[in-house]
């Protein structure tokens, strides 16, 4: 219960305050969204770059959420200076505190479009092509009219559906380097500008269909990266919406006024209703209350705070209003400090560098040398320029990296389809490739291992008309265990009517008078006189009481357990018989962790931990080689979450663990995280056997293309055929049968 009543967030800079209550000037930090970091290429140009600016201390790019972290001295720089910076290096960036949260939608949207546009003009330009392919008889007056048409529709599709590859190139020239989109935006405008050429003179070698095909496949590719890109969130972002907004807050002369929380500073006093979370950080001066710390601790039983105990910020006064005078506020709370642990975590996976991203970083010099090549050497042969121009331009085509792009994607959408059918939704972008490699599974317990809720465990034990009783006064309360009894009592058939002129003592339980001043009570043991009872000497901890009114009635017991989840224990055995090492930590209490662990057949557990006590586990098992996946469901978890290798989360945990995680698993059991660790590693196995056909393809079509054996049209061919086997490849997954 006590999991965070001792942890005091670390102080992060100067605190100082002026006389208008702001912070005196200290390191600052930033966080920016980089609209066009691609590859891995990119993300280490943006650190050189930044790292090289004037007042910037520490820079932290991740690729995946494509976002960089920047430490700065506000006297020397600032964001407008940092963004502007950015931006002479090609790279567009905006303060991600006023980002639209709808613009990724937008774009995800936009590139559909432009996929949908190409797809639909090159099956049109292909039909007329084939006419052309078969029409042997066809008159040159006819064929000109065919091309002219194709022309009048490829020009416009590829000026609207090339513009993604057109503006990444400009921006990567302007800059005065170069990314994949250059030889790709090359090929396009020479063969599409090649081919209106030959069709104004009234040839043959016309290649519209090459030119749109191109773009369609390579659209393909992009938008299936760029909408499992879009799903990698910011889980630190969204968890400061956790904190209450505005608090009441009392003034020395009686009055009172609301205010919004970051107006808030320590000193001030602070009354918090009942039912309303908590805006501070702070110390109870004035009432008692049952605390909800779930999402601080993750522990369902609620905590009875007294007068001069410590709460925190986010958690939930449920039975009674309280006065806080605050101890630290805004920045400085503990719900702040879980998000700068999660943030620094959540950089930390920025390292992981995908294995296309690396195989991307070569591919543009080496395209383009191979083109320069190609056209050079058909000239010293002796080839006019169109010959030699048409051959660079197939060699630029054939070379177009829609294999090298699928690759990973085409496995991901597959594998993301798959575990959808199976109940988990994934959320990362390179979270598979992570969990292929784990070798540890870490559970939370409660809401993880076990359900989340109470249930009432000896029921049979209780007639109906105590159990109705007890729910008559339990419906007035919002805590788990009174929540728990009215719904033991509504699913037995009984309708539960709230009792009239019930009061409830916080810590303690309800009562309720009837006409002859008799007292019903419904709550701990010692608020039923249970606990001096010699016959209940021994008194489960987790339980509740309720005594009746009537005097001569005896106390009845309440007895309630948090159950694992159906599966739980099959879950664990087969994770634990594909040779995996399995871990619980949980903030629970040391007597509950040990009876689930006991029950799940994990030996080894670890209870009462605090969020960075639990990333200082995960990063000594790191520290010993291990490759950790994390399956949590509370806020105390997302920094673990975070920082793990690879991470799950129920879906019926807080929202901001689901943000945290690489994936959300939905339903009552825990099979989904075996299907998942399955998928991944097939996943990976796919991913590298489509990067062999990607080299295969190259090394086999790139000498023809040099040698003249192939045009544009076979190269679009080639290139299509190429992706098809990759996708196909990757299909198989969604039927094949596996195994952990």
């Amino acid at each position: 219960m006590a999991l965070a009543v001792d942890y005091a967030p670390e102080q992060t800079g100067p605190q100082n305050t002026n006389a208008a209550g702001k912070a005196d000037a200290g390191p600052q930090r930033a966080i920016l969204a980089i609209e066009n970091m691609n590859c891995g290429g990119c993300m280490r140009k943006i650190e050189r770059v930044l790292e090289e600016a004037q007042g910037i201390s520490t820079v932290r790019a991740n690729l995946s959420a494509k976002r960089v972290t920047v430490q700065f001295d506000p006297k020397a720089t600032g964001t407008e200076t940092i963004i502007k910076t950015l931006a002479d290096a090609g790279y567009r960036a905006a303060d991600l505190a006023y980002t639209d949260n709808d613009a990724q939608k937008r774009a995800d949207r936009d590139l559909l479009r432009r996929l949908a546009i190409a797809g639909f003009a090159a099956a049109n330009i292909m039909l007329m092509s084939v006419s052309v392919w078969a029409g042997s008889d066809m008159s040159p007056e006819v064929r000109s009219l065919f091309h002219w048409l194709s022309a009048l529709i490829a020009l416009p599709t590829i000026a609207y559906s090339g513009q993604p590859f057109f503006r990444s190139a400009i921006t990567a020239l302007k800059a005065w380097r170069l990314n994949m989109d250059v030889p790709i935006s090359l090929a396009l405008l020479l063969a599409t500008g090649m081919s209106l050429v030959q069709t104004i003179r009234g040839t043959e070698q016309v290649y519209f269909d090459a030119s749109v095909s191109l773009v369609f496949f390579l659209l393909i590719g992009r938008y299936l990266d760029q909408s499992l890109r879009s799903r990698a969130k910011g889980a630190a972002q969204n968890l400061l919406g956790m904190k209450s907004g505005w608090a009441t807050v009392l003034n020395d002369d009686g009055t009172s006024e609301r205010l919004p929380a970051r107006a808030l500073m320590p000193g001030m006093r602070v009354l918090v209703a009942t039912g309303e979370r908590i805006a501070v950080d702070g110390r109870i001066v004035t009432g008692t209350t049952d605390v909800d710390e779930q999402l601080i601790t993750g522990e369902t039983v609620p905590r009875t705070a007294h007068i001069g105990d410590t709460v925190y910020a986010g958690t939930v006064a449920l039975t009674s209003p309280i006065e806080v005078e605050a101890t630290a506020a805004d920045n400085d709370t503990l719900l702040s400090e879980i998000a700068r642990l999660m943030e620094t975590a959540e950089q930390n996976k920025g390292s992981y560098v995908r294995l296309a991203d690396k195989a991307a970083a070569l591919y543009a010099p080496v395209v383009h040398a191979l083109g320069l090549a190609t056209f050079l050497g058909w000239l010293v042969l002796g080839a006019g320029w169109e010959t030699a121009l048409t051959t660079a331009i197939s060699v630029l085509i054939i070379t177009c990296p829609c294999a090298l792009a699928l690759a990973v994607p085409a496995v991901q959408v597959a594998a993301t389809s798959r575990l959808f059918g199976r109940g988990v939704i994934m959320t990362s972008s390179d979270g598979l490739e992570r969990l292929s490699e784990i070798d540890t599974v870490v559970f939370d317990k409660t809401g993880t291992l076990t359900r989340g809720e109470p249930n009432l465990t000896n029921g049979n034990e209780i007639s109906d008309a105590t159990l109705l009783e007890a729910a008559s006064l339990a419906a007035h309360s919002r805590h788990p265990y009174a929540q728990a009894v009215v719904r033991a009592a509504k699913d037995r058939g009984l309708a539960v009517t709230p009792a009239e002129n019930v009061e409830e003592t916080p810590g303690a339980g309800l009562s309720c008078k009837d006409g002859n001043g008799s007292e019903a009570r419904l709550g701990s043991p010692s608020w039923c006189s249970v606990a001096a009872t010699q016959d209940h000497a021994n008194v489960n901890e987790a339980s509740m009481w309720y005594r009746p009114a009537d005097a001569e009635s005896t106390p009845v017991a309440f007895h309630f357990t948090d159950a694992l989840r159906d599966d739980a224990a099959q879950t664990i055995a087969a994770i634990k018989s594909a040779g995996l090492n399995v871990i619980l930590l949980s903030g629970d209490r040391r007597a509950a962790v040990e009876a689930a662990a006991k029950a799940a057949g994990i030996d080894d557990w670890h209870a009462e931990q605090r969020p960075n006590e639990k990333i200082d586990q995960l990063k000594k098992l790191e520290a010993q080689g291990h490759r950790v996946l994390m399956v949590g469901d509370g806020l105390n978890d997302a920094p673990a979450l975070a920082t793990a290798h690879a991470s799950l989360s129920p879906s019926s945990g807080a929202e901001v663990s689901q943000i945290a995680s690489d994936g959300i698993i939905q339903g009552p059991y825990l099979a989904p995280v075996t299907e998942t660790i399955s998928v991944a590693r097939r996943s990976r196995r796919m991913s590298l056997q489509n990067f062999g056909v990607a080299a295969a393809y190259n090394a086999i079509c790139i000498p023809l293309a040099m040698a003249g054996f192939v045009t544009p049209l076979i190269a679009a061919i080639a290139m299509s055929a190429s992706s098809i086997i990759v996708t196909s490849n990757a299909m198989r997954l969604t039927t094949a049968k596996l195994s952990l």
